[in-house]
């Protein structure tokens, strides 16, 4: 074929592909992080350089002004308000005792959406509320304070402090730990911990949370091999 008639093919091939990148950047789910702390702030910063719309959020709105800036990436601040509306997806990094607050005061928001849980239950925090949580299990007593979400037990397990070196370490990824009674958010949050450099080990329902919570073997960083093990599976 003379060369002159491959021009059509290659600019739409070559606009074929500039239209899917733009589609799949249009994809990603827009995360609302409500308790961008260590570890929300964090999560918000990995998932801001892998392209997803970002919105932090915390009690102090010019500290979350700051820490967008820093992060980039189109990341932006707002009140636990605006970002639980924003999000199409909300992580929720706020201390335990804070939790049936928050489901109070952003039941609206929160309705329907994927909700990717980081809580941990400390009586010494917390108070007498915690000890439900931990006699009973995270993922029975969590959905009482956040009804009427798909909610994801999650990024519970690793220490604010490593959640960076760890993923960007080479060999075996650290896993982590889910659980859900909601197919399409496990689905999600699997994604979800892939692009920030982790690696998902999708353990069961909401019941099973127990099996990782405060306490428990499994609540500490491993590799994927080690922590399938110690919640005994394949």
């Amino acid at each position: 074929m003379h060369p002159i008639g491959r021009r059509p093919f290659l600019f739409s091939a070559a606009f074929v592909a500039l239209f899917s990148s733009a589609l799949s950047a249009q994809t990603k789910p827009r995360i609302g992080v409500i308790g961008a702390g260590k570890i929300g702030g964090q999560l918000a910063r990995f998932w801001a350089e892998a392209g997803y719309p970002v919105m932090v959020s915390a009690l102090n709105l010019d500290e979350m002004k700051k820490l967008a800036a820093d992060i980039g990436h189109g990341a932006r601040a707002g009140t636990a308000r605006e970002a639980a509306a924003f999000g199409q997806v909300i992580v929720v990094s706020v201390p335990f005792g804070a939790l049936p607050q928050v489901g109070r005061d952003y039941a609206a928001e929160l309705k329907g959406k994927v909700v990717l849980d980081t809580t941990n239950p400390y009586v010494g925090r917390d108070g007498a509320m915690a000890n439900e949580a931990i006699q009973k299990g995270t993922g029975a007593v969590v959905p009482t304070y956040l009804p009427g979400v798909r909610l994801v037990r999650a990024f519970n397990q690793i220490g604010a402090a490593k959640l960076a070196p760890l993923s960007k370490a080479t060999g075996e990824k650290t896993g982590v730990p889910l659980a859900s009674d909601d197919a399409e958010g496990l689905r999600i949050a699997s994604q979800l911990v892939r692009d920030a450099g982790f690696e998902p080990v999708v353990v069961g329902g909401l019941s099973t949370a127990k099996r990782f919570d405060v306490g428990s073997p499994a609540y500490t960083d491993l590799r994927v091999s080690e922590l399938k093990a110690r919640l005994g599976l394949k």
